[in-house]
């Protein structure tokens, strides 16, 4: 799915964050001197595995815990610690919510504290998928549904900026879909900036427009998905024996037996090459088509190449 949206004025912008935890000298890096602008009325996705800084920026941008070093601006403003960052909603760790409570009454009790007159709970809940159960008591509620209360709860001051951590976590696969067409249809048909962090790549890679890798704590990509994608010209070989294959075209291109297939990282152009390259090594092609790697793929070797380099 392409989409082509331009980026607004800068909604977050962070310059040099880093956060060291423990004393002087003996202190673990969790976050090192990461740089990024979101603009408005994007999706912007935040990857990298669990231990990668993830959690720790996003504690420091709402203003949970003060960096160690760096800069972090939102509508053009310092954020300061300890200082409830305006316009923005969020949800990390899924919310904690008061499990007598049913969802709605969850949601007044919130609203409240936020000096907000409950006016939009209702509606909320329909947003969420929650219509029906927002009078339960949320000790009944499944962990897909507290992570639809959480949205909900994340949206209850009409944010500019939303930050998600993981939203689509405990989500069957309908819900999974419903959850991707609501931050799509925040940005779209609200205007509303999202800072998505999620494990399900899949799921990135169908519903934001850019996104940004972060591992052990260092920013390694920044691009727009298509770019990730699209970063390398690959084209999928099936043909027996797949050994044979790689050793044909080995000296010439970078080449990775993936499964049954022979991934060649090679232009359309050269094509014809390649395929008079295995037959003159006495291979049995198959096929031979352009292959666009999925954001997992990207990912690994992204992440992979950046370890084999530390």
């Amino acid at each position: 799915m392409e989409r082509m949206s331009e980026r607004g004025e800068p909604v977050l912008e962070i310059a040099g964050l880093s956060k060291t935890y423990g004393g002087r000298g003996g202190g673990v890096r969790a976050v090192q001197d990461v740089t990024l602008t979101v603009g408005a009325g994007e999706v912007y996705g935040f990857l990298g595995a669990n231990g990668a800084g993830k959690s720790t920026t996003i504690r420091m941008l709402l203003g949970l815990i003060a960096p160690s070093a760096g800069a972090i601006k939102l509508f053009g403003q310092d954020l300061r610690h300890g200082q409830p960052p305006r316009k923005v909603g969020s949800l990390v760790d899924g919310g904690a919510f008061y499990p007598f409570l049913s969802g709605r009454r969850n949601l007044d009790v919130l609203a409240r504290t936020q000096g907000l007159d409950g006016s939009r709970l209702d509606a909320l809940l329909a947003q969420v998928g929650l219509e029906r159960d927002g009078v339960r008591k949320v000790k009944g509620y499944s962990t897909g549904m507290r992570q639809r209360l959480g949205v909900a709860a994340a949206l209850l001051n009409d944010p500019d900026l939303v930050i998600l951590d993981e939203p689509a976590n405990g989500l069957d696969a309908a819900g999974i879909q419903e959850m991707r067409a609501l931050i799509r249809s925040l940005a779209e048909e609200q205007g509303k900036t999202v800072f998505l962090s999620s494990h399900l790549l899949n799921e990135v890679q169908q519903t934001c427009d850019r996104l940004a890798i972060i591992d052990h704590g260092v920013l390694i990509r920044e691009d727009t998905v298509a770019g990730i994608l699209h970063e390398h010209d690959v084209l999928r070989i099936v043909a027996t024996p797949i050994e044979a294959a790689h050793a044909a075209l080995a000296p010439n291109w970078t080449c990775e037996i993936v499964g049954a297939a022979l991934n060649v990282r090679a232009a359309k152009a050269d094509a014809p090459e390649i395929a008079r390259r295995l037959l003159a090594a006495g291979v049995e092609l198959f096929s031979l088509a352009p292959h666009e790697r999925s954001l997992e793929e990207a990912f690994l070797a992204i992440t992979q190449t950046e370890t084999a380099d530390a």
